[in-house]
């Protein structure tokens, strides 16, 4: 799997850990009831709901993989999220409260990490892990333009206020700017040693604000793409950065667990914010009512008032990391993005208990030996996030493995293959499928779009072929992950 956003500063080649990382950060506390608002807010705790207690009016409920990305429109009642599945879904808020999905969008190579709605409320962006920024036109459900340029995953995104400049912030150690007007690529801006992981721009769109892994905050001329200066030096990397509204102050969250306010005039931190466990990983923003939320890898999400910067509460995402943060509904909502596949709505304003989306817990990637074959445990680790083993995909960014064995690579009906992978002469065996995981998807399957996926251990390898041969058969008592096939059973 790719990396999880708590590990934004560490190399690309680093998923596996990440996943492996976060089974250890399950949460079980949230907030207490009591009001929450811009004004006499009450701060309080209180005891989580069960996982699968109920589904919460508002849950954004859909995608086949972690949660990484979400975007709101304030004034429509709409959201976008972007997904571990290669996927971006358009959600609308109904006057009961329910989110309904109206769109999904297919057509990235590769986890979808940033998305953001223009400003003409027509068209939306989402950028990805594939390092390519698409335009998307919402109404006709259609992509309709595609930027390419960049040679490493995209993290950060941001849409300037006037709509024309988009801004993307790239593990390649750039930050380049798009000319949706012109449909073209505009300036590079290099100068960051280390990947950028977010960007900005300024309430004029005349400047753009771009933060990384060097821990720098670098303010650059839009117009020319030339280093103004960097702004900021901070003594870890950091990992998001947002404009509030109303002037040049900059919420920034660090790998260092720091949440802070930088006032970009003065050139230092205004604010200093509580300091996570983990990795701050997410921040949102409203301008009405004035609230701030800040999440990060242990899980905890902060609510914040501005002006005082009083906390105002603050609990445990039982879903374990805080990816992706969101306010919808002027300021109403705060939707939370994180290793569930669901985008989990907390209403704030006001103030209702926090409940969990129905879901199984661990996640079906984050099960542990017991009464569990050797097998299961390697699907449930190295292929799960990604394929079902039921003739649905169930919107998993891979297709399913229902029937595998005989089939030829590259030949489901429906998936987008690559066309290096259509052309493979490659059939699915015990034995090709085995020297795929020896290999490794990217040696075995030129054009392949699988991340990284070895097994070194000629054992795990051949539980895991074992159990797929008992378990993607018709018939095979077993789901998606689940299951009781044994190691040594054959078909």
């Amino acid at each position: 799997m790719h990396a999880a956003r708590w590990m934004l500063s560490e190399p690309a080649g680093a998923g596996g850990r990440a996943l492996r990382a976060v089974a250890g950060l399950l949460a079980a506390v949230v907030l207490a009831a009591g009001p929450v608002g811009a004004e006499g807010a009450k701060k309080t705790r209180r005891e989580a709901l069960p996982a699968g207690a109920g589904v919460a009016a508002g849950n954004l409920v859909g995608h086949g993989g972690p949660v990484r990305a979400i975007a709101a429109d304030v004034n429509s009642g709409r959201l976008l999220t972007g997904s571990f599945d290669y996927s971006m879904m358009l959600w609308r808020l109904g006057e009961d409260g329910e989110a309904r999905r109206e769109k999904r969008f297919a057509d990235h190579d590769s986890a979808v990490s940033a998305v953001a709605f223009h400003p003409d409320g027509r068209h939306a962006l989402s950028a990805s892990d594939d390092g390519v920024l698409h335009l998307w036109d919402l109404e006709a459900g259609r992509k309709v333009e595609q930027f390419r340029g960049h040679t490493a995953r995209i993290l950060g995104l941001a849409v300037e206020a006037k709509g024309r400049w988009v801004a993307t912030a790239s593990w390649d150690r750039t930050v380049r700017l798009w000319d949706l007007e012109g449909r073209r690529a505009s300036h590079v801006l290099k100068g960051h040693k280390g990947p950028v992981n977010s960007v900005a721009f300024s309430g004029d769109g005349e400047r753009v604000v771009s933060a990384g892994h060097d821990g720098t905050i670098r303010l650059w001329q839009r117009a020319t793409g030339r280093l103004e200066r960097a702004a900021y030096k901070h003594g870890w990397g950091i990992n998001v950065i947002r404009r509030l509204d109303g002037g040049e102050e900059y919420l920034f969250g660090a790998l260092n667990g720091t949440a802070a306010v930088f006032d970009l005039a003065a050139g230092r931190v205004v604010h200093e914010l509580a300091v996570h466990e983990k990795p701050v990983l997410a921040v949102a923003a409203v301008g009405q009512p004035g609230l701030v939320a800040v999440g990060g890898g242990d899980g905890r999400i902060s609510v914040y008032r501005q002006g005082d910067w009083k906390e105002l509460e603050s609990y445990k995402n039982p879903f374990g990391p805080v990816w992706a943060l969101a306010f919808a509904e002027r300021g109403a909502r705060l939707y939370i993005g994180g290793l569930d596949d669901h985008a989990t709505a907390w209403q704030v304003v006001p103030r209702l208990g926090f409940e969990p989306a129905s879901s199984r817990f661990p996640r079906r990637f984050q099960v542990e030996g017991g009464e569990r074959s050797a097998g299961e445990v390697e699907f449930a680790r190295k292929c799960s996030i990604c394929h079902t083993l039921t003739p649905d995909d169930g919107n998993r960014a891979g297709p399913t493995l229902f029937k595998i064995f005989g089939r030829r690579a590259g030949s489901l009906l429906g998936y987008p293959y690559s066309p290096a992978l259509k052309g493979l002469e490659l059939v699915w065996t015990p034995e090709t499928l085995g020297k795929l995981f020896e290999l490794g998807p990217h040696v075995y399957t030129p054009g392949s779009k699988m991340p990284l996926q070895k097994i070194a251990d000629p054992a795990k390898r051949g539980a895991l072929v074992r159990y797929l041969e008992a378990a993607s058969e018709p018939g095979a008592k077993t789901g998606g992950g689940g299951g009781k096939a044994g190691d040594g059973a054959r078909k």
